[in-house]
C-alpha cells in the first residue's frame, strides 16, 4: 500500500503509482517524462497557431531549442533562490531535477527573456510571438503538473472535500507535512496516509479553462500581446488562490509570505489593468490600431513564406 494514491470520496484507488520507470536498467523519473511531454505539446500547439496566423512555423522550431533550455534554468534558479536552505549544504543537489523543484514563474521569466532576444535578432514581432507561444505554454503547464502527482508533491493542506487525495506518509517529503495534516493522519491497511488538496488537479483544471478561452479569443484580440496578457492575468488569479492552499510555498526571506502568491496577485492586477487600458484607448481611437495590427500580421506572414 506504500505506492497507493486514493481519492476516497470519488471511489478511486490507484494501486501502484510509481515515481519512475526502468528502461534497460536505467531509472527514468515520470516527472521528467511528463515535463518532456508538456514541452512537446506546447511546441506543437505553437506551430499550429503559427500556421493558422500566417507565420513561419519553422521559426518556432528554432526558438524552442533556446527557450526550453533557458526556461528550465530560470525555473530551477527561481526554486533554488527561494529554497536556499535546502541546497546550501549540498550544492551539487542543485543539479538534481529528478525529485522536482522547478518553479513555473522562473520558467516563464526565462522563456520570455529568450523570446525577446530571439525576436530582436530575427527582427520579428515580440508581442506576436508571445501570443503564439502563450497557449502552448499553458498547455505544457497542464500536462507538467501531473509530474507533481507522481512525485507526491505540491499538494495542499488537509481537506475532506470531494476531491480529497490520500497519500502514504512514507512517500511524502517530511517538511511538506503540516501539523494540521499530522493531526488527521489515517491508518489504512497498516499504512499511514495524509489527506490533502490535490492542488495539481485544481491548477490543471483552471489552466484548461484559460487555454480554451485563449484559443477562442484569438481572432477577437484587439492588439498583439493581448493573448499573453490574458495568460498572465488568468493564471495569476488562479495561482493566487491555489498557492494559499499549498503546504510547500516558496517564501520571501524574512517576511514569510509566499513569493508566488505575491507575484500572482501583482500579475493579475497589472495585466488586467493593462488590458482594460488598451481597450479603452482603442475605443477612443476607433479601433484603428486593430486594423493596422492585422495588416502587419498578414504582411509579416507573407514575407516569411
Amino acid at each position: 500500500m506504500e505506492d497507493q494514491i486514493i481519492f476516497p470520496h470519488l471511489g478511486i484507488t490507484l494501486e501502484h503509482v510509481g515515481k519512475s520507470i526502468s528502461v534497460f536498467g536505467i531509472e527514468i523519473a515520470y516527472y521528467g517524462i511528463i515535463i518532456a511531454l508538456g514541452i512537446l505539446t506546447g511546441f506543437l500547439l505553437a506551430q499550429w497557431i503559427a500556421r493558422r496566423t500566417g507565420q513561419d512555423p519553422e521559426v518556432y522550431l528554432d526558438l524552442i531549442l533556446y527557450a526550453v533550455f533557458f526556461a528550465i534554468v530560470g525555473a530551477r534558479l527561481y526554486y533554488v533562490i527561494f529554497s536556499w536552505d535546502m541546497f546550501r549544504d549540498d550544492l551539487l543537489s542543485i543539479f538534481n531535477l529528478r525529485n522536482g523543484g522547478l518553479a513555473i514563474y522562473g520558467g516563464v521569466i526565462g522563456a520570455v527573456l529568450t523570446v525577446y532576444v530571439f525576436s530582436k535578432k530575427r527582427k520579428l514581432s515580440f508581442p506576436l510571438m508571445l501570443d503564439t507561444g502563450g497557449p502552448g505554454l499553458i498547455a505544457g503547464q497542464i500536462i507538467g503538473r501531473w509530474g507533481n502527482f507522481f512525485n507526491r508533491e505540491a499538494f495542499g493542506d488537509y481537506t475532506d472535500g470531494l476531491f480529497a487525495m490520500q497519500l502514504p506518509v512514507s512517500q511524502v517529503r517530511s517538511w511538506d507535512i503540516t501539523e494540521n495534516l499530522r493531526q488527521h493522519i489515517q491508518v489504512i491497511g497498516g499504512t499511514e496516509f495524509i489527506q490533502v488538496h490535490p492542488t495539481f488537479l485544481y491548477e490543471g483544471m483552471w489552466n484548461l479553462c484559460i487555454l480554451i478561452f485563449m484559443l477562442w479569443y484569438w481572432k477577437r484580440k484587439k492588439f498583439n500581446g493581448e493573448i499573453f496578457c490574458i495568460y498572465l492575468a488568468g493564471y495569476g488569479l488562479g495561482r493566487f488562490w491555489i498557492e494559499g492552499l499549498r503546504t510547500d510555498p516558496l517564501l520571501l526571506p524574512g517576511i514569510g509570505i509566499p513569493v508566488s502568491q505575491v507575484l500572482a496577485l501583482a500579475l493579475f492586477l497589472i495585466m488586467g489593468g493593462y488590458i482594460l487600458y488598451r481597450h479603452m484607448k482603442l475605443r477612443r481611437g476607433g479601433n484603428r490600431e486593430v486594423v493596422m495590427t492585422e495588416e502587419k500580421q498578414e504582411a509579416s506572414g507573407k514575407s516569411q513564406e
